[in-house]
């Protein structure tokens, strides 16, 4: 059978992956992975919610930083600022449009400069609303509340500081740090636990030295090896783990099957310390390592008689913040690779040597049972430290924009009283409203359509003492409306009324005093006594003499509801009748007037003859 792509051929007929490459699915893959070694204390408090839930992980990506919210804050502010400076071209007009009500509701959100715009020297100090205060009142508040959120977000993050302390340690004391521990190395290869050989003995001590012990890898706990898709997987499980000696050794290698040569592209770690009385923190370290040189990333495969040595420290800490907590820290120290081909002659040249056919393996741990490090945490912001950064915050923010309008304000005279514009405009606005709202009241109430003609018109009508009668309510019933003539007038008609004359109507109190009145008037002119017309049917006016010209009948004026459309009809017609007469009057005045001078310039014309 034809080798893979990606392989070379040794022994004429078997077939190996390239340098870096493992087989997989009849196939060579290049093995890739991340080198970045994640070590975790196991003491953070987070708030853990379903993960359907909430993301936190893609929140945290966001949120790293107080940058990202003095960021958000800015952009914010310098949008609330450009939509207030282009408002600003947008024309008032008449105060009815949608740009005058957003301007007018900016001027209204003035409630941190509405006592400190600019004033002349001994004025008194009122409360001015204007659109730059609003627009800067606002936008100290953008400011101060996105500073106060980096606030806040400092505080929850670095509210304390951790304080370690190392101090020498005794036997006693280590006894006393019972952990759960479990060590998973994983081999990167095509291997499977079939390969694997010589696991199940411990050293403790310095190999050569006469401290160095070896025992049976069961004293220390259980072990096993389980194949998983990445390759042969050792787990080595503690119980209550009493780790008293500072170093031990745990070795094993994997050897050559037929048709299946022992070789390997990296190792993946996993070594994790929990507590075992609550079993609630969980400290660990896991990584990958792919390269056996320290200086570049090029591919190797190891395979050989040289051991791979996976250093690691276990570290004892006793965090008194957490009730005195004893957990135990495992760290990554080193990686010494062993024997590896990074060419592909070298690697072909190991795999036809039988003697280069294993991968040996050993695990260090390295307990620092000479010192413990004390962890504590010490708060570093108090009540009386946050609520002066929080003062500060305020007065920064109210500070920038409170010198920014006094510097526009003295600068452009025309902003110092912007607020009287406006206030004109909507009082304007609002009296229309209101005249309006009056005049349908009116039309609605007392049926006078002639005033919506009047108010079109532009004119100003004199209806002095005239008191129609409500359509709703009042106790009397109303008349039936009496047909109209040609010649009669209407209420409802705009009659051509002589210019400068107004028709002004002073309401008596009752017809005796309307009697009264009359009679008064005519004794100051030394005319009789006049009798009272009838107040259902209007006459003329009599007259003493041809010279004397006799005062318009008295108006008949009822107060309350007593006034009807037919006494304003009769009154009506007794002054066009008074007109009338007085028109006959003047037309026969110049027509005398005109006849005279005739007769006296024909007499001088007979004298000259």
């Amino acid at each position: 059978m034809a080798c893979p792509v990606n392989s070379i051929t040794y022994n004429n007929t078997l077939c190996a992956c390239l340098p870096g490459y493992i087989f997989t699915s009849n196939k060579c893959t290049f093995f890739t992975a991340n080198s970045t070694i994640i070590t975790d204390s196991g003491v953070d408090h987070t708030l853990s919610f379903p993960e359907t839930l909430f993301d936190f992980d893609s929140i945290k990506k966001f949120t790293q930083s107080q940058a990202v919210f003095l960021e958000a804050t800015l952009v914010l502010l310098l949008s609330w600022l450009m939509m207030c400076f282009f408002l600003r071209f947008m024309k008032l007009g008449d105060g009815r449009n949608v740009w005058f009500k957003v301007r007018w509701w900016i001027s209204r959100f003035d409630i941190c400069f509405a006592t400190r715009h600019w004033l002349d020297d001994q004025n008194v100090v009122t409360k001015h609303k204007t659109e730059l205060g609003g627009a800067f009142s606002i936008a100290s508040l953008i400011l101060f509340i996105g500073l106060f959120a980096a606030l806040l977000y400092q505080i929850i993050s670095k509210r304390s500081i951790e304080v370690h302390n190392v101090r020498a340690m005794n036997g006693p004391e280590l006894a006393s740090f019972n952990n759960d521990m479990e060590f998973n190395i994983t081999t990167v290869s095509s291997m499977s636990c079939a390969h694997l050989r010589d696991l199940g003995n411990l050293v403790t001590g310095t190999p050569g030295f006469f401290d160095q012990r070896v025992v049976s890898l069961s004293t220390f706990g259980s072990y096993s090896c389980h194949n998983s898709s990445k390759g042969p997987t050792i787990v080595l499980k503690c119980t209550n783990c009493k780790l008293i000696n500072d170093n031990m050794y745990i070795s094993w290698q994997f050897v050559d099957l037929p048709n299946n040569p022992a070789m390997a592209v990296g190792f993946e770690f996993s070594l994790s310390a929990m507590d075992n009385a609550k079993k609630k923190h969980k400290s660990f370290v896991i990584g990958t390592l792919k390269n056996g040189s320290a200086f570049d990333d090029s591919p190797v495969t190891f395979r050989g008689r040289q051991s791979n040595i996976l250093k690691f420290n276990l570290f004892p800490r006793i965090y008194h913040n957490l009730h005195d907590l004893k957990l135990v820290q495992p760290l990554f120290h080193e990686f010494l690779p062993g024997s590896f081909s990074h060419d592909t002659n070298q690697l072909q040249a190991s795999l036809e040597n039988s003697v280069d056919g294993l991968v040996n393996t050993t695990l260090y741990i390295n307990f620092l049972s000479a010192y413990v490090v004390e962890i504590d945490k010490q708060n570093i912001l108090g009540p009386v430290s946050f609520l002066a950064d929080l003062g500060g915050l305020y007065c920064i923010s109210i500070g920038i924009f409170f010198y920014l309008l006094i510097q526009c304000e003295y600068r452009i005279k025309k902003l110092r009283n912007e607020d009287s514009i406006m206030q004109r405009i909507r009082n304007r606005r609002k009296a229309q409203d209101h005249w309006d709202k009056l005049r349908k009241y009116v039309m609605y109430t007392y049926g006078c359509p002639t005033l919506d003609g009047i108010y079109n018109s532009k004119t100003e009508p004199n209806c002095g003492g005239f008191m129609l009668q409500s359509i709703h309510g009042g106790k009397s019933s109303r008349k039936p409306r009496q047909p109209s003539r040609k010649d009669s007038i209407s209420f409802y008609k705009k009659t051509a009324l002589p210019g400068n004359k107004s028709l002004s109507c002073k309401p008596l109190q009752s017809t005796n005093d309307t009697k009264l009145h009359s009679e008064k008037m005519a004794n100051q002119q030394n005319v009789g006594s006049y009798k009272d017309f009838p107040q259902s049917q209007p006459q003329e006016s009599s007259v003493v003499d041809d010279n004397f010209i006799p005062l318009p009948s008295s108006l008949e004026c009822k107060s309350g509801s007593e006034m009807d459309m037919s006494d304003v009809q009769k009154n009506l017609r007794s002054l066009y009748e008074y007109n009338v007469m007085l028109r006959d009057r003047l037309i026969a005045e110049q027509s005398l007037h005109h006849s005279s001078s005739s007769k006296h310039s024909y007499q001088i014309q007979s004298n000259e003859t």
